[in-house]
């Protein structure tokens, strides 16, 4: 009903079809078929077709008065809805492989500027913060994907991933044939180097299942295999006692992806301002 209103404003002011066409722009046929639609909508006659041109009935001034109020209630809705500072609880999920304090940062300084805004954050495997997100039980998702895989959300940056090993090990360990550090499943990082040497059917051997980090830099500096970590972690510091270990041929690499809710309205601001600072954190130290 908004288009038609519209239209018979634009009618009052030009006074006849013809312009209203002009203006829109719309054939003279289409302008006609609005005003009649609305004027089947009100059960009335909005135009005395009798004069040439037609002139608004004393139905049609009527309409157009309460029409014109309606249209301007109409635009000031949604300059309120465009400008009104964001408010309310916004649910941030996370995955574990970003769970750094880079990243932590990157959120919290993101999420200060809104002082009405309430951030609930949970951290998690990829998987399962996808999974919540399809239940609604997330408003936003930034979670690790591969490459190729699950097309939904959008992408925002590339997490790569290196192979550490103590220095007992050296720097040439065969990672296909190596005992591994990894964290439990459904680890990120551990599907993605499954699917990396599933290719060649290939088999991890598992020495260690340890969710802290620190414990699996100090199960991997005291040899007992290798494991993963991001390599902007890693070009920042890298942990004592360990070494990166060449695997230029292996595609160690995960999509950054977040997943916004379309539900979340005015906050949709600040879910876009903390996305694109985890954007600007992952793909500054790529």
């Amino acid at each position: 009903m908004l288009e038609e209103l519209r239209t018979l404003v634009l009618f009052a002011e030009e006074g006849s079809i013809q312009k209203v066409a002009r203006r829109l722009p719309l054939t003279q046929p289409a302008v006609t078929r609005q005003i009649q639609r609305l004027e089947d909508m009100l059960a009335t006659t909005l135009l005395d077709r009798r004069q040439k041109p037609p002139r608004l009935t004393q139905a049609g001034l009527d309409v157009l008065a309460r029409g014109r109020d309606i249209l301007a209630s109409v635009e000031a809705l949604k300059a309120f809805a465009g400008s009104a500072e964001p408010e309310g609880v916004l649910r941030l999920g996370l995955a574990h492989g970003l769970s750094d304090r880079d990243v932590a940062a990157a959120v919290a300084n993101a999420a200060a500027p809104f002082a009405k805004v309430s951030l609930r954050l949970k951290t998690g495997w990829s998987a399962e913060l996808v999974d919540q997100f399809g239940r609604g039980q997330l408003d936003i998702a930034i979670v690790l994907r591969a490459s190729g895989g699950d097309r939904s959300g959008d992408v925002i940056g590339t997490e790569r991933l290196g192979i550490v090993a103590g220095l007992q090990l050296g720097q040439a360990p065969d990672p296909a044939n190596a005992a591994w550090v990894l964290s439990l499943a459904p680890c990120d990082a551990r599907q993605r180097l499954i699917a990396v040497f599933g290719d060649d059917g290939r088999k991890l051997s598992i020495a260690a299942e340890i969710q802290d980090p620190a414990m699996q830099m100090e199960w991997v500096r005291r040899g007992h295999g290798l494991s993963l970590m991001p390599m902007r972690l890693l070009r920042q510091h890298m942990p004592e006692g360990v070494t990166l270990v060449e695997a230029e041929k292996l595609d160690l690499s995960m999509h950054v992806v977040v997943m916004r809710s379309p539900h979340i309205h005015r906050l949709t601001k600040v879910a876009d301002a903390i996305a694109e600072a985890v954007g600007v954190v992952v793909n500054r130290n790529a």
